[in-house]
């Protein structure tokens, strides 16, 4: 079991930047893969950025984010972040972040085991 707790969320200038981060409370942080996902008003939630459990491992993007996010990880402080840069109104939403036991297919809701209660993103134009 783990917990996670997401922070860092506001609201931002478009073109401007935030980082989220989310800290991981529970034993084997190190042996989750984690992803962010976002939910706007009235959507479904979607896949933003995932990480494979080692600091170095592959990292998957969303074509909307890719050049502008970046997800890193430090298992010595349990916990993961997701670098925002350039953005956009669009960007708009809750972010969550997740863990997953058997990350199969990063980009899915279902993959994913254990989720945050949401921090949230407000872009203004």
């Amino acid at each position: 079991q783990v917990q996670l707790v997401e922070s860092g969320g506001g609201l931002v200038q478009a073109g401007g930047s935030l980082r989220l981060s989310c800290a991981a409370s529970g034993r084997a942080f190190s042996t989750y893969p984690m992803g962010w996902f976002r939910q706007a008003p009235g959507k479904q939630r979607e896949f933003v950025a995932a990480i494979s459990r080692w600091s170095d491992g592959t990292t998957y993007y969303a074509d909307s984010v890719k050049g502008r996010f970046t997800i890193s990880r430090d298992n010595a402080k349990n916990t993961v972040y997701l670098q925002m840069n350039s953005l956009k109104p669009e960007d708009t939403a809750v972010y969550y972040c997740a863990a997953s036991k058997f990350l199969v297919t990063p980009m899915a809701v279902s993959a994913y085991d254990y989720w945050g209660q949401g921090t949230q993103v407000t872009v203004s134009s």
